[in-house]
């Protein structure tokens, strides 16, 4: 079994930084449940462009309010507490923060841990991992 209490995760290099976004992951690649589990902070006003090539992710608003825009048909979704969205085809798309987001995330195939998203708004398959 796997604890992990969100809080105590945040004071170590499980919490990853980087421009409008935060993310503790709390499910690594090296828990062997198959997929990570992240909670991301997306920051008032950012605006992410995302295009997860090699991963698939599904998201769950906890709080906050926003938006998601499919590249490739041109569709705003509204974001807010409740909302859920899965990019099941690799989709490209730009998140947009109008207000701070708390974000439930979990991705297959998980990730590492020290992940950010590179040019291209991806992760990288292979990453440093988070010593625990």
């Amino acid at each position: 079994m796997i604890v992990r209490k969100l809080q105590n995760a945040e004071k170590t290099d499980r919490k990853i930084f980087s421009k409008g976004w935060d993310s503790t992951r709390l499910l690594l690649k090296n828990d062997n449940m198959g997929f990570s589990f992240h909670i991301t902070t997306i920051y008032q006003d950012a605006e992410l462009h995302l295009h997860y090539q090699n991963h698939l992710e599904s998201v769950y608003c906890i709080s906050g309010k926003g938006s998601i825009e499919d590249i490739a048909t041109g569709e705003v979704h509204p974001i807010e507490p409740g909302v859920m969205y899965a990019l099941d085809q690799h989709d490209k798309h730009i998140l947009r923060a109008e207000q701070e987001m708390k974000m439930a995330c979990v991705f297959n195939p998980p990730l590492n841990g020290k992940e950010v998203h590179n040019a291209e708004g991806a992760y990288e398959l292979e990453a440093e991992t988070v010593s625990d």
